[in-house]
Formats: C-alpha cells, sequence, structure tokens
C-alpha cells in the first residue's frame, strides 16, 4: 500500500514532465533568413555564451533583447541586425526552453559582461512582458517593446510597437499599457504578430498585408526616431 500511495503522485510528475518537454520541444524554427544574418558584415555577429551580439558602429548605446515565447532566438537576427547597423548594438538572448518566463534575469550576464554609457531592453511579445518584469528593478534607459504591453509600473519611458493585423497580441493591455508609465506607441499598417522575427506563420496571427522585411524596416526606423 505504501508503495502504491508513491507510485501515483511520481506517475502524474513524470507524465507532467513528459507534457512540458513536448510542449517547449514544439517551438517556432527561424527561417534561412534569420540564419543568414547571423554572418558579420559591416556588423560583427559573434555567438556567446547567453546568445548572440551584434556589434555595430555604435560606442556607447546597447539593447538586451528578448524573444518571444517558443520562437527561436536566431530568427530575429535579420530585425537586430538592422538595428544594430546605425544606433545600437544589440544582445540577443537565449531562453530556457524558449520560453523568457524562465530567464527574466538572463539580462545581468550581459550586464556583468559588457559596459555602455546607454542600456535598453525590450523583446517580441512574452519577451516584452519579461523585458519589463526586468526592467523594474534596474536602471535602464528605456524599454521597447514589440506586439508586447507593460505589466508593472516602469520609471524608464517605453515604446510600443505593433501592427494592425496582429491576431495574437492582446489589444486590451495594449490599452491599459499608459497605466504603467510614459508609453509612446507605433502602429505598422498591414503588419502582423509574427513579421518582427523570420520563423513564419504564427498559430492564431492575421495575415499581414506588407512583407517581414518592410515590417522590421519600418520597425527600426520607429525606435531610430524614438531614441532621437
Amino acid at each position: 500500500m505504501k508503495k502504491k500511495r508513491w507510485l501515483i503522485p511520481a506517475a502524474v510528475l513524470l507524465l507532467a514532465v513528459a507534457a512540458f518537454l513536448a510542449y517547449t520541444m514544439n517551438y517556432y524554427h527561424a527561417s534561412d533568413e534569420g540564419l543568414r544574418a547571423l554572418g558579420s558584415d559591416d556588423v560583427i555577429v559573434e555567438k556567446t555564451d547567453f546568445g548572440w551580439f551584434f556589434d555595430g558602429p555604435a560606442a556607447d548605446t546597447a539593447l538586451i533583447f528578448y524573444p518571444g515565447a517558443k520562437v527561436d532566438e536566431a530568427a530575429y537576427a535579420p530585425l537586430l541586425h538592422r538595428l544594430a547597423e546605425s544606433d545600437m548594438d544589440v544582445f540577443l538572448v537565449r531562453m530556457p526552453f524558449h520560453l523568457a518566463f524562465f530567464g527574466a534575469n538572463k539580462a545581468d550576464d550581459v550586464l556583468d559582461a559588457y559596459d555602455y554609457a546607454r542600456w535598453y531592453i525590450g523583446g517580441h511579445s512574452l519577451g516584452g512582458v519579461m523585458a519589463v518584469e526586468y526592467a523594474t528593478d534596474h536602471d535602464l534607459q528605456g524599454v521597447i517593446l514589440l506586439a508586447s504591453y507593460p505589466t508593472k509600473a516602469v520609471d524608464e519611458p517605453m515604446l510600443l510597437i505593433y501592427g494592425t493585423e496582429d491576431g495574437v497580441l492582446n489589444m486590451d493591455r495594449v490599452e491599459e499599457a499608459s497605466r504603467f508609465g510614459a508609453v509612446e506607441t507605433a502602429v505598422i499598417e498591414g503588419g502582423n504578430h509574427a513579421n518582427f522575427g523570420n520563423y513564419g506563420e504564427q498559430a492564431g496571427d492575421k495575415a499581414s498585408a506588407i512583407s517581414a522585411e518592410e515590417q522590421q524596416e519600418e520597425t527600426v526606423s520607429a525606435i531610430q526616431a524614438w531614441l532621437r
């Protein structure tokens, strides 16, 4: 009887672990274009212990970027490569199980290893939510949210960018964003949820009226304008 009492919770635990692993192993992979953007040109791209470093001409400003839920971090390489070409270097963080929920403090690894005068943090979808979590307890210059929203009060200014065809983003949360601090919003006409990265279509999203390249170019322009 004692053995049976232990077998039932052990079996439940094993099933829960198996279900979790099955869930996290089914994620969105980076497209070939995403993988190609990990190559170096005017921007030096280096693989690091925490993910990837996009080292461009910027000398004193950097962005720490958290990927969206169940998305291969390399899918954001085209966007971040473009961003690193001008205004800021970028640190793309790899998340445990591809879920930023398990790596909200991963930015510590970057801040401990590099020295910049101005630090920003941001992310896509769940990555943005977790970036806000980090910003609430750290002294940064600002937060950049792509198809995301704040859930806690932040002292730093925030930039929130989303597309008109986003079928995943909770728009009620977006409308409440100003409750949590100074938020500037940039809306990309025809853009959707998935086009901030290069990983194909996302479940629940709407069809985009523009290409991923166009959406990412508009995103970079919006970030550059906000920084200036």
